[in-house]
């Protein structure tokens, strides 16, 4: 008898999903209210903001205001219509690629209109069945989802580490000698849960022994790392050594979509072969405009860099010296490492909110191990040493309750 195609779904919400009734609203698709800034609203108060990826403050910073507002009121939000191969094309989608492909020092550059959908397609592209996938485990899901459409080989390697690289690499070079296929690496410049770089230095090297092509997702490099905030790559001195090059607009530019920089052949073929491109819709002149005006402040105000720099360096530094673990981050990213679990994160989660006036991302099972739980950190521009100094107070006022038992007291009470 054929089941019906929802038991499943009735039955098993899913490990984040079974948490749904005492989660949703305030844990997750929670309603922070106001202009994107160092504070803003949230359950009727004003919180520290420490979950929002607007690295250089630009979000609304009034020069992008002010030209995000005068494109929309000249084209509106939906010109240009079409995909950008039919009647979704125009000069100023040239122009934002064509300075985005000097800035990162590539040929030639593609605009997308989302960054997820974008690499999920471009792998898509970049493989066939004869070639063989080598990616770190830690990858962004946007990644993970566009090797799982590979219907060729693919081999993972522990993260960061190079032993496992290059043992899987020598694997993935006898599959592509059989196959008669090539090979196709992917790493992350910045991996954005535990802000950690990627050791592209050391890939790089290695096509001294191997042959294979490079990918890097630098979602969180671009705009925060190497000279003029020109990503990871510049960051390692290894920008020449990138293949194709991702960033996207979403993180250090506060807007929308995303682009891929390599040769002028390589990009070619993607704006020919990308499915998410061919057959969806164009990114909207607003955003294009937008993009130029941000992707100019990037290159003309190093001050937005220097001052996010600042700020990290000083909410680090005194969060290490308050003894909290933040792990290996090399990056603007700040993980907060502790052990609890899911009951006792979510009462501590309402603690720091309630209590201290403290907003910042939760990460729990399945996302990492079980017993452990990361608040995660992501300093910008716009937040002062008053925001970094009452932070690190709410954090060790909340240590201290978790470690004591507190929060594992006020779970239980939760549950009943």
């Amino acid at each position: 008898m054929t089941k019906d195609l929802f038991e499943r779904i009735y039955d098993d919400k899913g490990p984040l999903g079974k948490w749904a009734k005492q989660a949703e609203g305030y844990y997750v698709f929670p309603k922070l209210e106001g202009p994107i800034s160092n504070r803003m609203g949230f359950n009727g108060k004003k919180v520290i903001t420490w979950s929002i990826n607007d690295y250089l403050g630009l979000a609304n910073h009034p020069e992008v205001i002010k030209v995000d507002g005068e494109a929309a009121s000249v084209h509106g939000m939906a010109y240009p219509m079409g995909a950008r191969m039919m009647s979704g094309h125009t000069e100023f989608h040239e122009q934002l690629e064509q300075e985005c492909a000097e800035f990162v020092d590539k040929e030639a550059a593609y605009l997308v209109n989302f960054g997820y959908q974008g690499m999920v397609s471009a792998i898509d592209a970049l493989v066939t069945k004869h070639d063989v996938i080598v990616y770190d485990m830690d990858t962004h899901a946007c990644i993970i989802d566009g090797v799982r459409l590979h219907s060729g080989k693919r081999f993972v390697y522990k993260h960061n580490d190079i032993e496992s690289f290059e043992k899987n690499l020598q694997r993935a070079t006898k599959m592509a000698a059989t196959t008669g296929g090539g090979i196709l690496v992917i790493s992350e410049g910045v991996f954005g849960m535990r802000g950690e770089q990627g050791r592209l230095k050391e890939i790089v090297a290695l096509k001294e022994k191997y042959n294979f092509r490079l990918l890097v997702d630098d979602a969180h490099g671009f705009g925060t790392l190497g000279e003029g905030g020109r990503g990871t790559g510049f960051e390692q001195g290894v920008q020449d050594g990138i293949d194709i090059y991702f960033a996207t607009f979403a993180k250090s530019m506060a807007g929308i979509g995303a682009f891929f920089a390599a040769s002028k052949e390589v990009i070619q073929y993607l704006q020919y072969n990308m499915r998410s491109q061919m057959f969806a819709k164009s990114l909207p002149m607003a955003m294009v405009k937008g993009a130029l005006k941000r992707l100019d402040m990037l290159r003309t105000m190093p001050e937005l860099k220097e001052r996010l720099w600042e700020n990290t360096n000083a909410l680090q530094q005194g969060l290490r010296n308050a003894g909290f673990d933040l792990g290996t981050t090399q990056t603007c990213i700040t993980p907060v490492y502790l052990k609890g679990d899911i009951p006792e994160a979510m009462a501590m989660v309402n603690d720091l909110r309630e209590s201290y006036g403290v907003f910042c991302s939760i990460v729990v099972y399945p996302v990492i191990p079980k017993g452990l739980i990361i608040l995660r950190l992501i300093p910008t521009a716009t937040h002062t040493q008053t925001d970094i100094d009452e932070t690190i107070t709410a954090f060790s006022g909340i240590r201290s309750k978790l470690e004591s038992g507190v929060y594992k007291r006020v779970a239980a009470a939760m549950m009943q």
